[in-house]
């Protein structure tokens, strides 16, 4: 999402219309009655007074406008820059795959050159150090960032730390405190289908592009092996929007937006957004080591469907299911086994892979849980201990 394209042959089309316009509405608009000022008798503005309905409306304008007011200078633009050796007369991609397969690594002759790929996503100021929030794949593999601000004032960026499993990144920039304005922060938790949901960020690189809808959903899970569950917003996301925050209608940031689903590449209203306050917890780690300290068990688990549930004797299709499992992992050491079912840890009942990873990303690093398996159609109660995710 980060890197924007776009189509000249829609700047020039536009172009070419207001050519044609003002050649036909010239005359028009130099011509006719000379004694009047209005010769095609347009109405004027409207004197008439507002219904109750419109002057609701009109207060709910008021508000968008001063949550852009209020949270867009705390919205930054973030540029992105590469080199990449391909060999010429094979121009790239866009898709690392193809490149590999057609260009890159040497299918047919031509010598290797030096090609830059530029990107560009979004971010928001913490605070008024510097720091910057965005997403882990809008710096991924980058050779420089430029980060911009609300005042086109413009400083490079240093990598402080990045998460690539939650997909966050956090930022540094050596600039006047005066023109850091810090984001304010919402709670995620407190966040509910039907609530304001507005996103400010650079789509296809139109920065400070203000787009509104609703939370479509929360904690929806099982979406990658992230283990996160994701606000949901049917907001106007695009490529250039990735990093840039999800907005209530206090102005308060509760997600950073991360992806979008899409058959189409482009917004459908299906927009995926990291809670605001999954995110801040993996920011001050980055602040502070780094990186991420992240609790491990070592198993690949899958959901249970009908016919696995008889294979194994179940009565439920809830739990999941141990497919793999890691050796010398806190799983093995704990006797887990390929088809054991977990149905609840520390006393919390598992209905789906999802809800393992985050009791288990909730957890912490060195200290046991208790964890409830059906293994051979017998309940069997035993412990686990995570220990730190291996790199």
């Amino acid at each position: 999402m980060n890197q924007a394209k776009t189509n000249p042959l829609k700047y020039i089309a536009i172009a070419s219309s207001f050519l044609l316009l003002g050649t036909f509405l010239s005359p028009i608009l130099t011509c006719g009655d000379s004694q009047s000022n209005n010769p095609l008798q347009l109405k004027a503005d409207s004197t008439d007074k507002l219904s109750p309905a419109q002057l609701q409306a009109v207060t709910l304008e008021d508000a968008f406008q001063e949550v852009f007011e209020k949270a867009s200078p705390s919205v930054v633009s973030i540029a992105t820059e590469r080199r990449v050796n391909r060999r010429q007369g094979f121009p790239s991609t866009g898709d690392p795959f193809f490149d590999h397969l057609f260009g890159r690594q040497g299918l047919g002759g031509g010598k290797v050159i030096q090609e830059i790929q530029n990107g560009l996503g979004s971010g928001i100021i913490l605070n008024d150090e510097g720091y910057i929030l965005t997403n882990h794949h809008v710096i991924d593999g980058m050779d420089k960032l430029t980060v911009k601000l609300r005042n086109k004032n413009k400083y490079n960026a240093k990598l402080i730390g990045t998460d690539a499993t939650i997909d966050v990144a956090l930022l540094k920039i050596e600039a006047p405190k005066s023109e850091l304005v810090p984001i304010r922060i919402g709670n995620s938790d407190k966040v509910k289908v039907g609530n304001w949901a507005i996103a400010i960020g650079a789509p296809l690189g139109l920065e400070y592009s203000f787009t509104v809808g609703v939370v479509s959903a929360v904690q929806r899970g099982g979406i990658d092996e992230s283990g996160l569950a994701y606000i949901q917003t049917d907001t106007a996301i695009n490529q250039g929007n990735s990093g840039g925050p999800l907005l209530n209608i206090k102005g308060e940031v509760i997600g950073i937006n991360r992806m979008i689903l899409s058959q189409s590449g482009g917004s459908e209203g299906i927009g995926l957004t990291i809670p605001i306050n999954e995110a801040k917890r993996v920011a001050e780690q980055l602040k502070t080591d780094g990186r991420v300290s992240r609790p491990w068990i070592g198993v690949s688990l899958s959901p249970i469907n009908k016919e696995i549930a008889d294979q194994l004797g179940l009565s439920s299709t809830e739990g999941a299911v141990v497919v793999e499992r890691l050796g010398n992992s806190p799983a093995a050491k704990a006797g887990l086994r390929p088809s054991d079912v977990i149905i609840e840890i520390d006393g919390k009942p598992i209905k789906s892979p999802s809800d393992v990873q985050a009791v288990i990303a909730s957890s912490k690093i060195g200290k046991r849980i208790e964890i409830k398996i059906i293994r051979n159609k017998n309940e069997v109660l035993t412990t686990i201990t995570p220990e730190q995710k291996p790199n």
